[in-house]
């Protein structure tokens, strides 16, 4: 089932926004790309707050279709927004900002809806708080909340980590991530940041002067080595793995993938969770032979299933297969050549950094 169909054009002095997407009924799907690529005004067209040309649908909902000559107005259309700036008002507490967002919308359910979004977002300990004491990770999950409590068939996120500095969005991420994994409606999260979409993504898109360059699967998109060379020094797979011993000793935490295990820093998982791991392309090196005595620890057997040209002519991005997932590694043409690499090689990959990108 497609939870959103969006068929749209709009002509703007610096792109001319032209998309046809049939997006999922669940998860978190990230618009991604740099800015100016179109993201916030598609984000923007389905709230109906930018009037574009076309066809947007919700399920069985039609929002906007102009053969029909039919365009649904913001107000009457079941999304919740938020904003970079978290627009609290300021002569209110938080639990009286939240009321005000159940009462506006009207709709029965609405306190039940509102004390959910409070339990997901761990904002109970802030409701007596005036906004001007709020950090601003703070303030986001509040208006998250808010737009939860209404009761929405979407929630749209219009980069709301872009005003927070690093340590703030570090502290929000972990209750986003929950928001990911507990959320029963799907999610547009616009972004240009790679460790969101690594931590945050099951499905993307990827813009670029409003147009779609690609979309699927965040594993899938982000393995695509053509997709790679546009993404310069943000290329990196995703490798999915079950956490499998936490080493005291040495505060590492052990991550089994494939027939592989991958060392990284203690990150209180719990044994037999499944998590998502993000590997840059630059943090690959490869090996005609298993490595040893060697400080690069993570160590992972492949085959070649691909060598494209990278933008610049010095370098090659490499696929290798590992079962049925993907990793990149950028080398230098001249190692390619040295090493004899083509498609079919076996190789092993020498991991310099693991991120863990999502739980």
């Amino acid at each position: 089932m497609h939870a959103l169909e969006l068929s749209l054009t709009l002509t703007r002095p610096a792109f001319k926004l032209a998309v046809d997407l049939r997006l999922p009924a669940h998860g978190v799907t990230v618009l991604f790309g740099p800015s100016g690529s179109g993201k916030t005004t598609l984000l923007r067209c389905v709230a109906g707050l930018e009037r574009a040309t076309g066809r947007i649908a919700i399920g069985d909902t039609l929002w906007q279709d102009d053969k029909r000559a039919h365009f649904t107005p913001t107000w009457q259309r079941a999304v919740g927004f938020v904003f970079q700036e978290a627009s609290l008002f300021e002569h209110m507490n938080v639990q009286a900002n939240l009321n005000y967002g159940i009462k506006r919308d009207g709709q029965t359910g609405g306190q039940a809806a509102l004390q959910a979004a409070i339990e997901l977002l761990g904002i109970g300990p802030l409701l007596k708080r005036t906004t001007d004491n709020l950090s601003g990770g703070e303030r986001q999950r509040v208006a998250i909340a808010r737009a939860l409590a209404m009761q929405p068939r979407i929630l749209l996120l219009d980069e709301p980590l872009a005003s927070l500095d690093q340590a703030k969005r570090q502290d929000i991420l972990p209750w986003l991530e929950r928001l990911h994994r507990e959320l029963r409606i799907p999610v547009l999260y616009v972004t240009h940041a790679m460790d969101e979409l690594a931590r945050l993504g099951d499905h993307v898109v990827l813009l670029e002067d409003g147009r779609v360059q690609a979309h699927g699967s965040v594993a899938q998109v982000l393995s695509n080595a053509d997709i790679a060379t546009s993404l310069g020094a943000l290329a990196g797979a995703m490798l999915a793995g079950m956490v499998c011993e936490d080493n005291a000793q040495f505060h590492l935490t052990r991550i089994d993938v494939g027939n592989a295990s991958l060392w990284l820093r203690s990150q209180n998982l719990h044994i037999g969770s499944t998590v998502r791991l993000h590997i840059h392309a630059n943090d690959v090196s490869l090996s005609l032979a298993e490595p040893t005595n060697s400080s690069i620890q993570n160590c992972i057997p492949g085959t070649i299933t691909g060598i494209t040209s990278d933008t610049h002519p010095a370098h090659a991005i490499v696929t290798i297969g590992h079962g049925e997932q993907r990793l990149l590694s950028r080398v230098t043409q001249r190692a390619v050549a040295a090493l004899h690499l083509q498609v079919g090689s076996p190789v092993w990959c020498q991991i310099k950094a693991v991120a863990l990108a999502g739980r």
